[in-house]
Order: structure tokens, then sequence, then C-alpha cells
């Protein structure tokens, strides 16, 4: 019999963009743009994204080395205020295997040259095959692929 642990977490990102809040808000909510910057390396073999952006919508994605293990994101939106917040609930599987759940809000504030990104994500890692330092990690990978993404 497996040994099924949690274990729970939260961690905070700040992130400073030069691009006005609208414009940092589109690339989450927009689905042609979040496409273009959310995913896993650029190495990896990828799903299509699928977003529908609105509260209740769902959000998912895929993928993983070639050959490898798959890894899977799937999403609900609770909660949107345009240029300002976005609340969401997500669960995180390698394979069939579910790794953790989590409840993530973005919150977008104008700076005096452009963005604040503040994004806090509350989590129960599952059975040792995460954890909140390593979530952090990729999810820093994230924003600096947005911040790739806006100065395009």
């Amino acid at each position: 019999m497996t040994k099924r642990t949690t274990t729970h977490a939260t961690f905070v990102i700040e992130r400073e963009y030069p691009h006005p809040p609208a414009k940092v808000f589109a690339a989450f909510a927009d689905p042609k743009k979040k496409a273009r910057w959310f995913g896993g390396p650029d190495d990896w073999q990828k799903s299509n994204h699928q977003l529908d952006f609105r509260v209740g919508g769902k959000e998912s994605i895929s993928g993983g080395p070639a050959g490898g293990t798959v890894h899977a994101y799937n999403a609900e939106i609770w909660d949107i205020v345009e240029n300002e917040r976005i609340v969401l609930a997500y669960e995180m599987h390698l394979d069939a295997a579910r790794i953790s759940v989590s409840l993530a809000t973005t919150e977008i504030k104008p700076t005096a040259t452009g963005t604040r990104l503040i994004y806090t994500e509350q989590g129960v890692y599952l059975d040792g095959y995460d954890d909140a330092g390593q979530r952090e990690e990729g999810t820093q990978q994230l924003f600096n692929q947005l911040e790739a993404f806006l100065t395009t």
C-alpha cells in the first residue's frame, strides 16, 4: 500500500514589469497571448493550451520531455477583476498521479513605471511528488517567459 502524505505551503512572487496593467492582464486573459508564454520549457512536447477566460471557465495544458512523464495542468477560474485580479484553483498531474492542488491569486497593480504583479499560491502537495520550492521555481520561470513575451 502506498503511503499518502500532504504538505501545505504558501509562496509569494512579486515582479515589476515596465508595461501598463492592461497589457499584463491581457497576457493572462487572451488565449492566443497566454499560449505564447505559458507552458514548460521550449524542448518539451506540448498539448494545445485551452483557456476559457471567464469566471467558471477552465484552462488546461500538458506536456513533457519527449517520451517522458506528462505534466498536466487543469484550472478553474473563480474570480476576475479586469486589469486587477485573477483567482483560480488548479491541479497538477504527473501522468495519472495528482501531485498537487493549489489556489492561485494574481494581483496586477499600477506603478509609476508600469505594473507590479503579486502572485500568491497556497498549495497542498501530495504524496511527496512536489513541494513549494519546486513549484515556486517553476512559476518564476513562467514569469521570466511572461517578461520575454511582454517585451516582444
